[in-house]
């Protein structure tokens, strides 16, 4: 499979040449790697509707983890049991995801090693302007500093990127502030609620993109920053709020409020 994709990857380049000259293997390894999040997208949209169904049940699994805390057993059955009447797999949102790991797995590899099968990896002999596909920000520094020709490529890489883990980072601490499921209770008198903790510092995981970026091959980096881009929209986009959800209807609540008994009595 890592002999297709780099072939897949190279007949692109070779499409998208007239337009991208000398840089158009880097633009193909954009390219590929949202053709392939698109193949995936329905196991993505499968894994939110898992998630959203684990998140609207999860209430209740704290009521039953509470009660039968003191009998596992009698938990788990209780558990499988509010599982089956919801008709909702323990794994729902989770089996989707786990089945893109391997392709990913694939795409990183054919992207950041030096050889794919037993053949040299050409895909890194190519250039992203004045930076080889193959070359790492150290050896960019090593040519010119930061503000080198190789330099300022990889500047714009960590730009873009920085950007998304931004978003990303805004937008899990908005949903973090904002989440109310009741979470399991670790003992009397301990607080545990959410946005507290180490869940208050995992968005800044998504940072962690940056890091990877400084030290794979440019070509990785690109695909990185390409696949972590697609994954902050796409679950923006799956996870956006409805009118329906209920967080929408809070103004109409509001309105009622303020109208007063007698407009409501109306």
């Amino acid at each position: 499979m890592y002999s297709l994709f780099a072939s897949l990857v190279e007949a692109l380049a070779g499409l998208l040449e007239p337009l991208f000259a000398a840089s158009a293997t880097a633009a193909a390894i954009v390219a590929f790697t949202m053709l392939v999040r698109i193949a995936l997208h329905p196991l993505a949209r499968a894994a939110a509707r898992g998630e959203k169904a684990r998140r609207k049940l999860a209430p209740r699994l704290a009521a039953v983890r509470k009660k039968h805390a003191k009998n596992p057993e009698r938990m788990q059955k209780e558990i499988l049991a509010l599982h089956a009447e919801e008709k909702i797999s323990p794994f729902a949102g989770i089996l989707p995801t786990l089945l893109q790991l391997p392709i990913f797995f694939v795409m990183y590899h054919v992207f950041s090693s030096a050889k794919v099968g037993d053949e040299a990896n050409e895909l890194l002999g190519h250039r992203l302007f004045a930076a080889p596909l193959g070359s790492r920000w150290a050896d960019a520094l090593a040519d010119g500093g930061v503000l080198g020709p190789q330099g300022v490529v990889y500047a714009g890489l960590f730009l873009v990127i920085a950007a998304v883990a931004t978003w990303s980072f805004l937008r899990a601490r908005r949903n973090a502030a904002g989440a109310e499921l009741p979470q399991p209770t670790l003992g009397a008198g301990t607080a545990n609620t959410p946005g507290t903790g180490l869940l208050k510092w995992l968005p800044l995981l998504s940072f962690g993109t940056l890091v990877t970026a400084a030290v794979v091959p440019l070509a990785a980096g690109l695909y990185v920053a390409t696949t972590t881009a697609w994954t902050v929209a796409e679950r923006a986009w799956l996870h956006r709020e409805r009118p329906a959800d209920g967080p929408a209807q809070a103004p109409a609540v509001e309105r009622s409020k303020k109208a007063g008994p007698v407009a409501r009595a109306r």
